[in-house]
């Protein structure tokens, strides 16, 4: 945690060791214009399951995180109980929590501006934000990331859901897959070890696997076991070769 910490603050001007700041701005634009997008797709698809103008718009203000939202109104449009779906949501939103304690290391930033930038502490801000070698760079990719993609959320939020009636069926499109997809699409580069891809491949085995049992929300619980699962698992199989390997060392000594 020290090197996290311990950032280096380097300028614009000097780059050794840093990152031109156009470099981080031009980064940190492409990121949330598209992803910025996807907000139409939220919007259509909340108003296709029954959600006001006014609700729709909310959520994306106030609870701005995609795979959440989306999964509150795919749950509610397939006629899940509210709180179900508001619970599955709000486990999704979750992991943000965690973004937060690692990038309030990397941000430094004073306390009055704290509560304003947790609004912000995304997937996508926090994706940037680590990739940047210097506080400099940290601060510009997030803060330009998270202005960039809250503005073009909220705004094409409300043009998705103003265009949803011109749309028709909105189920016919398949635009509610258009938030997991780009969930799945910023998730995937980050499986970097076997763990992580058996929790992966786990937690969409029982969400799939599940719905057509369960009701709309609940597999999205479910499938957060499949993290502790699959560490409890690992803990056993380590465990077992711990005590073999000490068994054939004991046998070994008792042989001589």
């Amino acid at each position: 945690m020290r090197e996290q910490t311990a950032l280096p603050d380097v300028s614009g001007a000097d780059t050794d060791g840093g990152k031109p700041d156009a470099a981080v701005v031009r980064d940190a634009l492409g990121v949330g214009v598209a992803v910025g997008l996807s907000g139409f797709a939220f919007g259509v698809t909340s108003a296709g399951s029954g959600l006001t103008l006014a609700q729709t718009c909310a959520l994306s203000l106030l609870v701005f995180t995609g795979a959440s939202q989306f999964a509150l109104v795919g749950a509610l449009a397939a006629g899940g109980n509210p709180l179900t779906a508001a619970a599955g949501a709000f486990f999704l939103g979750v992991r943000n929590a965690f973004y937060g304690l690692r990038l309030s290391q990397l941000l430094a930033l004073p306390r009055a501006v704290r509560p304003f930038a947790a609004q912000w502490v995304i997937d996508e801000t926090t994706a940037v934000a680590l990739a940047q070698p210097t506080r400099r760079s940290v601060r510009i990719g997030f803060t330009v990331t998270g202005l960039t993609l809250y503005v073009l959320w909220n705004l094409t939020t409300l043009l998705g859901a103003l265009g949803a009636e011109a749309i028709g069926d909105t189920d016919a499109w398949g635009l509610d897959a258009a938030g997991p997809a780009v969930f799945l699409a910023l998730l995937a580069p980050m499986l970097k070890d076997t763990t992580e891809r058996t929790v992966a491949a786990l937690a969409v085995l029982l969400g799939l696997g599940l719905l057509p049992v369960l009701p709309a929300g609940v597999p999205v619980l479910v499938a957060a076991l499949a993290a502790p699962l699959v560490l409890w698992a690992r803990g056993r199989r380590a465990g077992g070769t711990g005590e073999g390997a000490d068994r054939g060392a004991a046998e070994g000594e008792d042989g001589r």
